[in-house]
């Protein structure tokens, strides 16, 4: 990797949204520095720092700030929920304002901070289309040819939902790798498995696409509580609770709008050490 610019290491933050946590790396100024390698040797928990999902702030033209993604095996990822509830949270504290507009492979996006200090982000329309979820052509995506009878959604990356009479019960370490690369998705998908737990309420446990079991998983989330109300289980407003907490979805006609708490754990620099070292 280039590490002309970044003789004296590279600052980042960590952050979390009920345990999905990111490190956060501020890239306004200058070149972007993540490559594939980094963003491996970042996400590494034992030799780097260790994280579900790698967030980049970059400019924006007609919005606040842009934000790209990456998984910690070193793949690109399309959305994060979280990631952009919490960067949106350090951006509206750092411009002074209660909301921000941002920039995702999804396109423009909005976020406020509610008067109770949560973070409410606009993850945009649901995609339901087959070749834009995506999935092979031919193939239904409200019914997919797999046991179980799961529903694909789109939320600027693809999410495989299973519904289920007890998620706590799934063996997600077993099954999600297997539905991640299954034919059916060219891309890969992340996978949810959930259970109705009462009116409007579910509870959700994943498996995210380039990264495994993650305590939260926001775009996951969305994805579920959509297919939940086509399935016709809840309606447009949900609770998820998912491991590392609870989340609040809400289906409207602007988009899926997810509602959670934010929390930013430290501000540090990677040495130069370990960037000449990748």
């Amino acid at each position: 990797m280039n590490t002309k610019r970044i003789q004296s290491g590279l600052p980042f933050m960590k952050m979390h949204g009920l345990g999905n946590d990111f490190v956060v790396i501020d890239a306004r100024v200058g070149d972007d520095p993540v490559t594939p390698a980094l963003a491996r040797a970042l996400g590494d928990r034992h030799r780097g720092v260790g994280f579900d999902q790698l967030a980049v702030i970059r400019p924006a033209q007609g919005a606040d700030f842009t934000l790209d993604f990456w998984n910690n095996d070193g793949t690109r990822a399309g959305a994060c929920g979280n990631a952009t509830r919490c960067v949106s949270d350090y951006m509206m504290r750092q411009l002074d304002r209660a909301d921000v507009t941002l920039v995702t492979e999804r396109g423009h996006l909005s976020a406020v901070r509610r008067e109770d200090g949560m973070v409410s982000v606009n993850m945009g329309a649901p995609i339901l289309e087959a070749a834009q979820i995506p999935i092979l052509p031919g193939i239904d995506p409200a019914h997919l040819p797999l046991g179980g009878d799961p529903i694909a959604v789109g939320m600027g990356n693809p999410h495989c939902v299973f519904f289920v009479d007890d998620a706590e019960a799934v063996e997600v370490d077993r099954q999600g790798p297997v539905i991640e690369h299954d034919p059916l998705f060219p891309e890969r998908t992340n996978v949810e498995f959930a259970s109705v737990i009462g009116p409007d309420h579910l509870r959700m446990r994943v498996w995210e696409r380039g990264t495994g079991i993650t305590l939260a998983c926001g775009s996951g989330t969305c994805a579920t509580a959509v297919a939940a109300h086509l399935r016709g289980l809840t309606g447009k407003r949900v609770l998820v609770d998912v491991d590392g907490g609870q989340l609040e979805i809400d289906w409207r006609d602007d988009g899926v709008w997810m509602t959670g708490p934010t929390a930013h754990v430290f501000d540090a620099t990677l040495t130069q050490d370990f960037l000449d070292a990748i």
